[in-house]
């Protein structure tokens, strides 16, 4: 009897519970893209929302809203806001934002970011409208403890940190200026705000110093210059504030005579050109060889045509002493200071003979001949007709001293053959010495024929002086060494 009651009871329990269940409305339930189909027998979406233990947040998008009424066929979507973690300003803030970028996240949270802090996401910095990373999403493995899907669903904050700009203060020479800067140094930090820096300028603090807040850095800015020294051109910087300055600082030695333009105490400005022109002067002493003179004295022990050396001579020599200044190596100047005879000439003394003694040859035909002198000389031939006079000239065929041509007129220099005097060459016999011309000169003689058997000459030969000789006043002593055989 107990064992009927028990079922009977048991039935209507479950006939209780079936029709419960089939009075229950079928919902579509999709949370962050996990859908799932729920049976309730609430009425509001928000009753629903806690017995699905979904604890809606202030940003999260529920569509309809908690206050709708549960309907048929109803499609609930719940998207919940992606979690952040801020840290600013040594604290750290939990958020859910529906921000693409940094920015929006920020905004969200109440945390102010100005443009020169820096904004990182991890470790990498971002700018803040730069769009975020996606979210790193877990969803894990189904266990025997079965639940809702999105239950399985894990999204890991993402970590922002927002490095805060200090201010600094930069005297670049003129009015002092702020810049905000995050850089660990104050050479990323002058670079970050696009501060030009030259080799030559110097920063205080040094440019690896740590940034801190109030910071004050001292720009002593240089000047740029063109140096011209000692053949090349150098374009440089310098701290300097004269020209004395700049070539102190760039050790560039200037001496005494060395001319520098523009001046050493000149002030320096932007790409002012410096030249330094190197100046050396020194003291010079010149020789120079006088040529000593050449005596003839007659001596009449002495055979004419024969020479003795007397004294050979000497040359003197005079120095002069002169201030030179050179200016890049080039002399430009050689002024003279005086001038003195270290050694004086010696005249070289040469005696020429004066004794004549009648000596004799035989010719070719066998004739004895007599002369005072024999010489060579370069023999030429001419007649009337080649003597270069016209035909119709009164002086046709006429000699220097009047004279027909004829054979046996010859044409001398008569400063080595006095005029009138007899000659004889080998070759071409007797001849005398009536006639000249003016190419006639030193040891040149032109041999004289008629027109109809002009034989042509054109080479050295012996020349004899017959016996007697001419007054001493005609004879030149020294006879002339031209031209050369």
């Amino acid at each position: 009897m107990l064992a009927v009651q028990s079922t009977a009871a048991l039935l209507i329990l479950l006939f209780f519970w079936a029709g419960w269940l089939l009075s229950a409305r079928a919902v579509m339930v999709t949370v962050d893209d996990m859908t799932e189909t729920v049976h309730t027998h609430r009425r509001t979406v928000g009753a629903l929302l806690l017995d699905l233990g979904i604890e809606a947040e202030p940003n999260d998008r529920i569509s309809p809203p908690p206050s709708a009424p549960i309907t048929p066929h109803l499609q609930l979507t719940v998207a919940r806001a992606q979690p952040f973690r801020i840290v600013a300003d040594g604290r750290e803030v939990l958020v859910a934002s529906w921000g693409v970028n940094a920015a929006e996240v920020l905004a969200d949270a109440g945390v102010p970011v100005d443009r020169a802090d820096r904004v990182l996401i991890g470790d990498r910095q971002i700018r803040p409208g730069d769009p975020l990373p996606p979210p790193v999403v877990t969803l894990a493995p189904v266990t025997h403890a079965r639940g809702h899907t999105w239950e399985r669903l894990t999204v890991e904050p993402r970590l922002l940190r927002i490095v805060r700009a200090v201010p600094m203060t930069v005297d670049d020479g003129s009015l002092p200026y702020t810049i905000s800067t995050t850089a660990n140094t104050i050479g990323e930090a002058l670079r970050e705000a696009e501060i030009t820096l030259y080799l030559g300028d110097q920063v205080q603090p040094s440019l690896g110093s740590p940034v801190s807040a109030g910071l004050r850095v001292f720009i002593e800015r240089s000047t740029p210059v063109n140096l011209l020294v000692d053949g090349r051109t150098v374009r440089t910087r310098t701290r300097g504030r004269t020209v004395a300055d700049a070539l102190t600082e760039l050790k560039i030695g200037v001496a005494g005579p060395d001319l520098v333009t523009p001046p050493l105490d000149a002030p320096l400005v932007d790409d002012l050109q410096i030249s330094i022109t190197r100046v050396r002067e020194e003291v010079i002493v010149t020789e120079e060889i006088i040529p000593f003179e050449t005596a003839f004295q007659p001596d009449a022990n002495l055979e004419i045509d024969t020479q003795q050396v007397m004294n050979s001579g000497a040359p003197g020599i005079n120095r002069q002493r002169f201030f030179v200044r050179y200016e890049n190596g080039e002399e430009v100047a050689r002024i003279p200071h005086d001038s003195w005879v270290a050694q004086e000439a010696t005249q070289r003394v040469v005696a020429y003979g004066q004794r004549i003694e009648p000596k004799t040859f035989t010719a070719p035909d066998g004739a004895q001949i007599t002369y005072w002198r024999k010489f060579r000389a370069y023999a030429s031939s001419y007649s009337a007709a080649t003597a270069g006079v016209s035909r119709s000239s009164p002086t046709y065929g006429r000699t220097y001293t009047g004279e027909v041509m004829r054979n046996g007129i010859v044409a001398v220099d008569p400063r080595t053959i006095p005029l009138r005097s007899r000659v004889y060459v080998p070759g071409y016999g007797y001849g005398d010495a009536l006639d000249r011309g003016s190419a006639i000169v030193g040891r040149r003689i032109d041999l004289g024929y008629a027109d109809d058997d002009l034989a042509l000459w054109a080479r050295w030969v012996d020349v004899y002086l017959l016996w007697p000789p001419p007054p001493s006043h005609q004879i030149t002593w020294v006879l002339p060494n031209y031209p050369r055989e």
